[in-house]
């Protein structure tokens, strides 16, 4: 609660701080008088005095005059009840540079009297006179001002009085001459670093790179206002070259920008515009000191001629797009052109008004100006978030798309496998339980002598394990894989044990315990079908008395199956050659389908096929 306290003291004691003092003392100007002065800044004599009225320009009364002039302002303190007090003095302005006296003593100079000149043009001045410095009856201000031609020299307003008028006027003056430029300079620098740096990240959003070389400029013409240092420059007339090229460029930038934003597409107004630019660029560096007046005058109509123009066909073109921030920008420079074409006629003396709005819109207009590159900045990140996210939403569905095709495509290979393996199953009913029917039917037919019963029953016996193999052999792999080598094998293990114990052949199976990378489906499809062709085969012509079935894993992406048989073994090159064993083409074709390789050798007393694999890790 205390700052509550507070502020309602300040606010109760408001009205006492802003009344004059009881019994505060007044000014009284008498008369306001100039003449030239020498070059060695002597006073001139009294019959070259003349009347003035301040504001003062001294350039219609001696055209093409530079050097020294001195205002004599009469004044008398005039003081309550006859009381002594101190009176204020505050001048708005001195162009190009002076001193000030009061009753012959000197109460403030410039430090550059002579070329280069400091620059007061534009530096209100206040002080307390005090009381040893002031006569009974009238005074004399004395203020010596050096100034330029062409550059409008003379003195601004003077006033004098009561400490607290006087002080008021003061910092009013301090606000519209220095710390509104001292806003605009910082606001309008510190969006051009922001433009600049955006531009910087992102080349081809040209209107902020050209915006930041717009603030650039202005930063540059509004430091002209606030500087009263005549460095880096030579001369008053150096700088105000300098200024004017200054503007010239700003307004070319200006132009840009409003085109650019907007979208407009104007090559030949472009061209002609940085023409129009070089040409007066070239003669601001050129001109003569005698001529510069006019071509600077000259110069100045042009460029506001084209800053009003541009001032007013945007808001025609944003009338035709109809988008929002085109409107926002338009209303801006709707603004800037009233404000700037009222300072215009002012400075050039058509109208006469005290009040400067350039300062104060210049500050606005560069916030609202800031806002609609935001508004756009943020539309075109909008714009990419939705972008973005269309694009994670086309991705995603076309992944997903991509899942369901190969799903499809796994689930027709399967298919595909089962019909090869039902093909296969045709051919093995052809081929063996077929032939196995052919013999018997001729042994039967050819036999000499009825058979016995039970070489019939060993013959029925023989072809219901054909049968079986066949029937076993189609339906033994499903489309899931086994969890390890041995569940795998167990199911063939189990069918030919028995023929093997039948028919008394010796049979070793090693198989290792887990898979170190497991088979696909097909891949292990694939070895079922090779071990069931390969064993029957053997079975059928081999006439072995042992066989050895090995599974390894030498590296974990690669599966080695390996068949060994004692039987009479055939020739392979012929086989293969002559094409007329299904079966060993049955088996190629299955492991050169899932990625594999088939080696088989043979030679009597031994037969070994190799199948070796190419495994892939599962994916998460």
């Amino acid at each position: 609660m205390k700052w509550l306290a507070v502020l309602w003291l300040a606010l109760w004691l408001a009205p006492a701080w802003a009344q004059e003092p009881a019994g505060a003392c007044t000014a009284q100007m008498l008369s306001i008088q100039v003449a030239r002065g020498g070059d060695d800044g002597r006073r001139p004599e009294s019959a070259q005095w003349q009347t003035v009225e301040l504001p003062d320009d001294w350039s219609a009364r001696w055209p093409g005059y530079s050097g020294t002039a001195w205002y004599r302002i009469g004044w008398r303190r005039d003081c309550a009840g006859g009381a002594a007090g101190q009176v204020a003095l505050a001048l708005e302005s001195v162009v190009m540079a002076g001193e000030v006296y009061i009753n012959d003593e000197r109460i403030w100079s410039d430090p550059q009297l002579t070329e280069p000149l400091s620059r007061s043009w534009n530096m209100p001045r206040y002080w307390v006179i005090p009381d040893a410095l002031v006569r009974p009856g009238e005074n004399t201000l004395w203020i010596r001002v050096v100034g330029v031609a062409g550059q409008s020299p003379g003195l601004g307003p003077v006033y004098l009085g009561g400490q607290w008028p006087v002080l008021q006027r003061y910092e009013d003056l301090w606000w519209r001459h220095r710390t509104l430029f001292t806003l605009n300079l910082i606001v309008s620098a510190v969006m051009g670093g922001l433009c600049f740096c955006i531009w910087l990240m992102r080349r081809e959003q040209r209107t902020y790179g050209w915006y930041a070389l717009m603030a650039l400029f202005w930063v540059l013409f509004v430091a002209n206002v606030l500087m009263t240092s005549p460095w880096p420059f030579p001369n008053s007339l150096m700088a105000a070259r300098a200024n004017i090229m200054v503007l010239v460029l700003y307004v070319a930038c200006f132009c840009i920008f409003t085109w650019r934003f907007g979208g407009q597409s104007l090559p030949r107004t472009e061209k002609a515009l940085w023409t129009l630019v070089a040409v007066l660029l070239a003669a601001q560096a050129f001109t003569p000191d005698a001529h510069l007046a006019d071509m600077q005058l000259l110069t100045v109509l042009t460029v506001s001629a084209i800053f009003f123009a541009n001032c007013l066909q945007f808001p025609l073109h944003a009338l035709r797009t109809r988008r929002l921030e085109h409107g926002m920008l338009a209303v801006c420079l709707l603004v800037f052109f009233a404000a700037s074409a009222h300072d215009l006629l002012r400075l050039m003396k058509v109208i006469d008004s005290e009040n400067s709005y350039t300062p104060f819109t210049s500050v606005v207009v560069t916030l609202c100006m800031s806002a609609v590159l935001g508004l756009r900045h943020a539309r075109n990140v909008r714009r990419i978030e939705r972008f973005n996210q269309e694009l994670a939403d086309g991705i995603e569905q076309a992944r997903i798309e991509l899942a369901t095709t190969l799903e499809r495509e796994h689930a027709l290979a399967l298919v595909n496998a089962r019909l090869q393996d039902r093909l296969q199953i045709a051919h093995d009913l052809h081929d063996g339980l077929g032939g196995s029917l052919v013999r018997m039917m001729a042994m039967v037919e050819q036999a000499s002598a009825p058979l016995h019963g039970q070489q019939f029953l060993s013959m029925l016996k023989l072809l219901r394990d054909d049968l079986r193999q066949t029937i076993d052999s189609g339906s033994s792999a499903g489309v899931k894989v086994p969890a390890t080598p041995r569940e795998w094998i167990a199911p063939l293990r189990h069918r030919f044990m028995q023929l093997f114990d039948e028919l008394d052949i010796g049979a070793s199976w090693r198989f290792p315990e887990q898979w170190h990378t497991p088979p696909s489906a097909l891949q292990c499809m694939a070895l079922t079908r090779l071990v069931e062709e390969s064993l029957a085969n053997m079975l059928k012509h081999s006439r072995a008395r042992r066989v050895e079935l090995e599974l390894r894993q030498p590296e974990p992406d690669r599966l080695e199956l390996r068949i060994e048989d004692d039987g009479a073994g055939f020739d392979v090159a012929a086989v293969l050659r002559a094409g007329i064993s299904v079966g060993m083409r049955s088996m190629h074709t299955r492991i050169a389908r899932v990625g594999g390789k088939l080696d088989v050798a043979s030679r009597p007393g031994q037969t070994v096929l190799t199948a070796t694999l190419e495994l892939r890790a599962p994916q998460a």
